[in-house]
């Protein structure tokens, strides 16, 4: 068959290597126009990778990067490719009915959860954040409405109960790549049905916002430990050192990995910076409910550290303590 994939960011660069590499041909990738600030180009979790975009010129394969793909020009356009399917991986822009039926077949979307659990822009972060134990991939037949079309594939996963959105998200997208070549296959053999999402299943994944990452000490350890890995790479988890003792401003630290460890801590207030162990391998923090022991961060303005070599050269002191953004004075 003639496709059409269009996808952002890291999600669609295996999608686009594993089509590549099939029986059928690539007419064209479709991806998102150049960011207007230099530097922030961003994907379905803020990372790039190669560049779906840079793959496809490698290749030989046309590039497109329209500002919106539902205008009537954008459409005009995109039915010149005489596209049988078009393959959605975390494109980044809502087809409406115009676009869909710009190819013959219409649209599938490689999405990365299990649907109709996460419907929207950042489902690995959310599946992360929610606490989930198993996501996964499914493909759907494209709709108009958000996420919401019919079920033609589904694969499954364990969330490691260490991973990051950003190792999840490198997971999946080799998972959709493979899936995503079988249900092709299929639909060039003839029809494929689909089965209809439970609409009482429907959880929402929206974007996320850099404030999202901002630590509330008196949240329980085990709950900031998702915030950490599910803001990971971007936003990323931060927080602001207060320094009593020292009279000076705070300092913002960006979480980079922790670990949560159950029990009490000894009542200390949320926040405060608890004695580090003997190897002083992390920095340890009250919560509402257990520790939060850091093990790696980046200091304002520095490279990423591990909470070792970080506490060698800051101690803290008596009174000194870890507070969201807005509990600064």
């Amino acid at each position: 068959m003639r496709l059409v994939l269009m996808g952002t960011g890291t999600f669609a660069e295996p999608a686009f290597q594993a089509l590549l590499a099939s029986n059928h041909e690539v007419a064209c990738v479709v991806t998102q126009p150049p960011p207007k600030k230099a530097g922030s180009e961003r994907g379905s979790t803020r990372q790039i990778g190669i560049g779906v975009h840079i793959l496809a010129l490698r290749a030989g394969v046309p590039v497109w990067r329209p500002d919106s793909i539902n205008t009537p020009e954008a459409i005009s356009q995109l039915a010149s490719y005489g596209a049988d399917l078009l393959v959605v991986a975390a494109y980044g822009q809502i087809l409406k009915p115009g676009a869909l039926a710009a190819a013959r077949l219409g649209g599938i979307n490689l999405h990365a959860s299990l649907l109709p659990r996460h419907r929207g822009a950042a489902p690995v972060a959310w599946s992360i954040l929610s606490g989930d134990t198993e996501t996964g991939v499914s493909v759907l037949r494209m709709t108009p409405a958000l996420d919401a079309g019919d079920l033609v594939a589904v694969v499954k996963t364990p969330i490691g109960p260490e991973e990051t959105a950003g190792d999840l998200e490198f997971r999946l997208a080799e998972m959709a790549a493979k899936v995503g070549v079988e249900v092709v296959d299929q639909m060039a053999r003839g029809p494929v049905s689909g089965a209809p999402q439970d609409p009482a299943l429907v959880t929402r994944a929206p974007k996320l916002k850099k404030e999202m990452g901002d630590l509330d000490w008196a949240e329980p350890a085990g709950r900031l430990d998702l915030v950490v890995r599910a803001m990971q790479p971007w936003p990323t988890a931060f927080t602001h050192w207060v320094r009593p003792s020292e009279g000076k401003p705070p300092v913002r630290l960006l979480v980079v990995r922790a670990r949560s460890v159950p029990g009490e801590a000894h009542g200390a207030e949320p926040g405060t910076l608890l004695p580090p162990p003997v190897d002083l391998g992390c920095l340890r923090v009250a919560t509402g409910g257990g520790v939060l022991e850091i093990l790696s961060l980046q200091p304002a303005g520095k490279a990423v550290m591990e909470a070792g070599p970080f506490l060698r050269g800051r101690r803290h002191q008596p009174g000194d303590r870890l507070v969201k953004g807005a509990g600064i004075a």
